[in-house]
């Protein structure tokens, strides 16, 4: 990650606070969605915009991450979580995808929150680094999804 730092700033990274000022703004736009079937297609819609809006690569695993969770776990809903393409049960975010370019990293990040249910023994992965989304890099992540959405 690019370091953005100076001495008198709050410690955090201008990509930092740009992606806090984005969940704010998430968790506003929630509350005026309202509930129900219509808060879950805006908050998919947001979903799709943010996997639109991004660059390759990202985009192209993005996308198919998108179609590996909602063709493996349909009860998961996408929303957007600090502006990366999410997916939550019962309001609380499951998996998610860090793009590289979020916050200028060489890799991308599918990540599994604590609701995930991914627990094996005293130690486990929550995230997995992404170059490349292959057949065989698909073939994991179904699986992982599958296990993680319970």
């Amino acid at each position: 990650m690019a370091d953005t730092r100076t001495a008198d700033q709050s410690g955090f990274s201008a990509a930092e606070r740009s992606a806090m000022k984005q969940r704010a703004a998430e968790l506003k736009t929630q509350v005026k969605n309202g509930k129900g079937s219509a808060k879950k297609q805006k908050e998919a819609q947001a979903c799709l915009d943010a996997i639109a809006a991004l660059p390759e690569p990202d985009k192209t695993i993005a996308e198919r991450f998108h179609a590996a969770v909602t063709e493996t776990a349909p009860h998961l809903d996408p929303k957007t979580w600090y502006g990366f393409p999410s997916y939550a049960r019962d309001g609380k975010v499951v998996t998610f995808l860090q793009p590289a370019s979020k916050f200028e990293t060489r890799y991308a990040t599918i990540g599994f929150n604590e609701d995930a249910t991914l627990d094996e023994g005293e130690f486990w992965a929550t995230s997995f680094a992404v170059i490349d989304y292959t057949d065989a890099v698909d073939e994991k992540v179904r699986a992982l999804v599958k296990k993680a959405a319970g």
